[in-house]
């Protein structure tokens, strides 16, 4: 580069006159060299100058600086190509630090060959620590602040959101997605814009279960290769984007063989690998694909694992939560791209993210949005001008009262703004184990304004999540509740001092879970004794107590949550849902009916109050109810399932099947539409199609007790051998709180047949 010749102005993209020779310049790679002058940076395109150079000129540049590198970096070959096909992989709650290609313990070959073919981001970071807000800064390309998702419950995606799926599908592409849990169920709004949204992971479990509808790795990427298939058949032409979320790495960790033996005492690393075996067919798939497919990869969150004493996510945001992978390649016989094994040193983004998938595409990203495109190699070496983050992790203030924290990240400077502040360099630091906020005055103000710039709002009103949606986010560890905003907060709701009852939270959920109730009884009075101001203490402590089959006292929790001074909308429904369970149901429509009379009435809670009426005997208006859930959710098989059973209950056999016929299209895995369609057999007089629905209703969900017991009984009466075996894990596993006279007429059963 000579004086006189014409480059880039980094930071502002328009071409400049160099003020300075060659030989002031640093050289960063073998492509690309780049200087700063009066604190602006420049960059030009060396194998463009190259035939310029005088001779020698590469050596004068490599001993200009003594920090300028002459060894040579590996650059990928990534590039725009219209019409080319996305594939973007989410996997739920994956530590950057984990994959092996990253130093991590989890043996990922997978991925660690799709990060050999294109671009690994060694410093690449989400907005939040929670998995709904996350996925929706990936999907709309805006900080939480501005697409308005700040916790996993209480919020959606607007409807006239932008997302990724949107943007393509104006341009022609088909789009589909396939979700593994119910954090990203289509009632929270990400499905905008996806002709295919497959989240039917099992959303018709009762609301009083604990257990956590979700999907393994090994089921979702055959989805989504199934769906791959039949794109072979269609037009040549047609263009794709698939979105694939993976949950495997979220608790509770549990690998499946081999992963099992091969992480024991380990078995977080064992389900990420897990996870990566199950990607390697469907990579090769795109591998072998004629048209090319840019492959992003990513984590939605990371994982605590006793780092800064959170076991999971969601409390902190220190970077075993914060930092994430993110891996890009293209794939496909046709891509072009043929360098790979980059790693980029550059503070990415998940808000980068929708740039960098329009820009590859060859469509122009909205100006409005903060992200930048990281396709260009300039955007991905070291020198290119900084990208400040923005985060947050709010769900210790909306759910529980505590301080909100919100940070700020400019290259490897990070500024946490809590009670308690704190300041890392990460570069020294990694492991935030110094806080250096007060060491430097100057410092602090420069972080703390640099936070102030991104013009945050506090989170709006959030609506309430009934009583099933809740209790599958509290199996997770999700604690829901709606605490009131404090004009001011101080050391004392600082989440660092509080992490202690943050721990005894999950310690109960994970007493629940193992069946120790009276553990996780008495974890959550503590809690309560702690900090009267819980609510979501009170509401859990009021499900252990309808699980272990006392109603009253779990309604006398509820009601003392409310002497206390607790406000939390959810607790209604909670509330209505047991006094319905207890037999009072005029009080529970009481409760129930000014909810669903809000025009955003959630469903559940209008699935609950349906219920409710038909326990009240108003099959009418229970009818009303479920027909209008139907209406804004007709991809549920809830609805469906309970207008069969108002039939059913009619004695109207034909139209009982109907409707549960359409809840097995809904979602062929519904346990309780199999169970019905065996009851309405068994009724018709076909006890060989009610013994084969039932089993098939028990083989997708072992704790459908109804259908376990119909079963055994139904083959017992006919003496056939296996009625035995079902009958003992009746025996066995179903909870006598609620059936107690079954449990006593099937011991009367096995006493005949042993």
């Amino acid at each position: 580069m000579f004086v006189g010749e014409r480059y880039t102005l980094l930071s502002q993209g328009d071409d400049k006159t160099c003020p300075v020779p060659y030989g002031s310049c640093k050289r960063d790679t073998d492509v690309w060299i780049a200087l700063t002058v009066n604190g602006l940076r420049y960059h030009a395109d060396v194998t463009r100058q190259r035939r310029r150079w005088p001779p020698g000129a590469l050596a004068i540049l490599c001993a200009g600086l003594a920090v300028a590198s002459c060894q040579r970096r590996a650059v990928a070959d990534l590039h725009p190509i219209a019409g080319q096909n996305v594939f973007l992989i989410t996997i739920d709650t994956l530590r950057a630090d984990a994959l092996s290609c990253y130093g991590g313990a989890a043996a990922t070959p997978a991925l660690d060959r799709l990060a050999g073919e294109g671009v690994r981001f060694e410093f690449a970071h989400a907005h939040s620590v929670l998995t709904l807000p996350s996925h929706a800064s990936i999907l709309t390309g805006q900080y939480p602040f501005q697409h308005g998702v700040r916790d996993n419950s209480g919020y959606r995606v607007a409807p006239e959101a932008r997302t990724v799926a949107t943007l393509l599908k104006e341009r022609g592409y088909r789009t589909a997605a396939f979700v593994a849990a119910f954090p990203l169920h289509s009632r929270f709004g990400l499905n905008h814009g996806f002709d295919v949204y497959d989240d039917r992971f099992g959303d018709t479990r009762a609301p009083t279960e604990f257990a956590m509808p979700e999907r393994s790795a090994a089921d979702m990427v055959p989805l989504a290769r199934g769906w791959l298939a039949e794109r072979v058949k269609a037009p040549a032409g047609e263009r794709w984007f698939v979105w694939l979320h993976l949950f495997d790495p979220h608790a509770p960790y549990r690998p499946p063989a081999p992963f099992d033996a091969r992480y024991a005492g380990r078995p977080y690393y064992g389900e990420v690998a897990a996870a990566d075996a199950a990607l390697a067919p469907l990579l090769d798939d795109l591998r072998a694909s004629p048209r090319p497919t840019l492959v992003i990869v990513t984590g939605d969150h990371g994982e605590g694992l006793g780092e800064h004493g959170e076991q999971s996510h969601g409390l902190f945001a220190y970077e075993s939560t914060l930092r994430v992978p993110l891996i890009l390649a293209q794939l496909g016989s046709s891509s072009g791209a043929r360098a790979g094994g980059e790693v980029s040193p550059v503070a990415a983004r998940h808000v980068d993210i929708l740039p960098t998938i329009l820009d590859a595409v060859g469509q122009a990203p909205p100006p409005d949005l903060p992200g930048r495109t990281l396709l260009p190699a300039a955007e991905r070496v070291s020198g290119s001008s900084p990208r400040p983050s923005y985060f947050e992790a709010m769900s210790a203030m909306l759910n529980r009262g505590w301080a909100p924290l919100t940070g700020v990240l400019i290259d490897r400077d990070k500024y946490i703004e809590l009670p308690l502040p704190e300041r890392y360099d990460l570069k020294t630091d990694p492991a935030e184990h110094e806080n250096l906020f007060g060491r430097s005055a100057e410092r602090d103000r420069t972080l703390a304004a640099a936070l102030g710039a991104f013009a945050t709002t506090p989170p709006g009103t959030r609506r309430a999540e009934a009583a099933d949606a809740a209790a599958r986010l509290r199996a997770l560890g999700y604690v829901s509740g709606n605490a009131p905003a404090k004009a001011r907060y101080t050391e004392a709701d600082d989440p660092k001092t509080l992490v202690a009852l943050e721990q005894a939270m999950h310690d109960a959920v994970d007493a629940f879970g193992a069946g120790r109730f009276e553990d996780a009884a008495q974890l959550y009075q503590r809690v309560i004794a702690s900090r009267s101001d819980m609510a979501i203490a009170y509401r859990h402590l009021a499900f252990i107590e309808a699980q272990r089959g006392r109603l009253n006292v779990a309604i006398d929790v509820l009601q003392r949550a409310l002497r206390a001074g607790v406000s939390d909308a959810s607790a209604a429904a909670q509330l209505g849902g047991y006094l319905a369970d207890a037999g009072q149901t005029a009080q529970a429509i009481r409760l129930l009916e000014p909810i669903a009379a809000n025009a955003d009435a959630d469903v559940d809670t209008l699935n609950l109050l349906g219920i409710t009426y038909a326990r009240a005997g108003r099959r009418p208006d229970a009818g009303r109810m479920f027909e209008r859930v139907l209406a804004l959710n007709p991809q549920s098989s809830v609805p469906l399932e309970n207008l069969g059973m108002l039939a059913l209950d009619a004695g109207d056999l034909a139209l009982a099947r109907r409707h549960f016929e359409r809840a097995v299209q809904a979602d062929p895995r519904s346990s309780r539409a199999h169970a019905d369609l065996g009851v309405v057999a068994s009724r018709s007089g076909d006890a060989a199609a009610a013994i084969e629905e039932w089993k098939r209703a028990v083989q997708l969900d072992r704790t459908n007790f109804d259908a376990l017991y119909n079963l055994g009984v139904t083959l017992a009466q006919r003496g056939q051998p296996d009625a035995q075996s079902y009958l003992e894990q009746f025996a066995r596993t179903a909870p006598p709180s609620f059936y107690a006279n079954d449990l006593r007429e099937v011991a009367r059963i096995l006493g005949t047949l042993r």
